[in-house]
């Protein structure tokens, strides 16, 4: 059976701009995305070709500076362009995610110079990004990282721009790894922790850089996650982002905005599951009546569509402080947490309204359990969310 169209969720719309935005991305999400996914999520196919048309269509830089090619968009837009393409397919909601957070760093720490020269190709020339920080050995302990850049012989430490880096190494659970056009990675050039990582902007095609096959995955099958090898991967100078070792400061900040990006990919999955139950339970028929009349099964809907409208409140919030300039790492953080555990509650009590047919693939609502349990993982565990509020709240664990 096909997907259900994505919800006509009320949107919270700034401007007359931005509601004729939406209007594009949900005609978009009906007629290119929606009516592919089921079967090319099952096939693994990475749709490119949507990508490219999300490019064309200026959906691909919407935070960002429109004197670069970005949309000029204020997250609390941005985001609920994100959950409307989550909803009809969440390769393609995670996938803007991950190019916006891989823009990031050039975008808010790079010179004019660099941006220049590359952020109008990135935000809307049809590149897609990859995000370098995570390792096998460094998942939540990012700031242990082991990929490492060395300067090139010859190449003089502490100008402002000079000579070339090389970077060895391996990073792991990269969304797009081995088909991005670039990487933002993550390297050690200096002392261990965090206050000796750089960031560097490297080009997909650069010798050395490879991807290895495709993580095997229960979810997300057509979004590649992959590991990618850095071999003596030679990077001029001038793409360095930012100064020596503020990378892992660069990470973080960017990591803040992507929190609130998987927000609203987990609220889309979730709209999309309660979209499919309730379509469900209106047209199955028990006893005589449509299974909807029941009250034990319309109380969990209701439970289901607040805890959504609840996870959008949250994450719009958190949006709301970003775009004023106000800081919103708290916030985030509980977006992050409270949005993705309830698309894992959400999907499985759709599965449990569909019964049996809810088990099958013939319906998508097993396909949206297995999507929104990646979500409790990416860009900081759930766990490490609560760690984030819990500093926020009582400040840092004693030693």
């Amino acid at each position: 059976m096909p997907d259900r169209a994505p919800q006509q969720v009320d949107r919270q719309l700034p401007t007359d701009e931005a509601r004729e935005l939406i209007s594009l991305v949900r005609d978009i999400a009906q007629h290119e995305i929606a009516p592919k996914a089921a079967e090319e999520e099952d096939a693994g196919h990475f749709p490119r070709e949507v990508f490219r048309l999300l490019s064309a269509s200026g959906l691909l830089g919407l935070p960002y500076d429109t004197e670069y090619g970005g949309g000029n968009q204020p997250y609390e837009v941005y985001l609920q362009v994100l959950e409307e393409l989550a909803a009809a397919r969440l390769t393609v909601g995670l996938g803007v995610s991950v190019h916006t957070l891989a823009c990031h760093a050039l975008a808010q720490y790079g010179t004019k110079e660099q941006q220049a020269e590359h952020l109008p190709a990135m935000l809307g020339g049809g590149l897609l990004g990859a995000y370098c920080l995570s390792e096998a050995s460094s998942g939540s302990d990012a700031a242990s990282l082991r990929t490492r850049a060395v300067r090139e012989a010859g190449s003089a430490p502490g100008a402002e721009h000079g000579g070339d880096w090389s970077i060895t190494g391996t990073k792991a659970w990269i969304t797009h790894g081995g088909i991005a056009d670039f990487y933002t990675v993550m390297a050690r050039t200096g002392e261990q922790g965090p206050r000796g990582i750089t960031a560097f902007l490297v080009p997909g095609d650069a010798a050395g850089l490879s991807g290895a096959a495709p993580e095997k995955k229960m979810g997300m099958k057509g979004s590649p996650t992959a590991q990618v090898h850095f071999d003596q991967v030679r990077v001029s100078d001038e793409r360095r982002i930012g100064e020596e070792g503020q990378g892992f400061a660069i990470a973080l900040s960017a990591l803040d905005s992507g929190r609130l990006g998987i927000a609203a990919c987990a609220i889309g999955v979730a709209q999309a599951a309660l979209d499919q139950a309730l379509g469900y339970a209106s047209e199955r028929r028990q006893f005589g009546r449509p299974i909807s009349d029941f009250e034990g099964l319309r109380f969990m809907l209701a439970d289901m569509a607040t805890q959504i409208e609840a996870g959008r409140a949250l994450y719009l919030a958190a949006a709301r402080l970003r775009d004023a300039g106000l800081p919103f790492s708290k916030q985030a953080a509980m977006a992050k947490l409270h949005c993705t555990d309830t698309a894992m509650k959400v999907t499985v009590d759709a599965v449990q309204v569909l019964g049996g047919y809810g088990y099958t693939a013939d319906f998508p609502a097993e396909r949206f359990m297995r999507e929104a349990k990646a979500l409790q993982i990416v860009e900081g565990t759930n766990q490490i969310q609560r760690m984030v509020i819990a500093r926020h709240l009582a400040g840092p664990e004693t030693r």
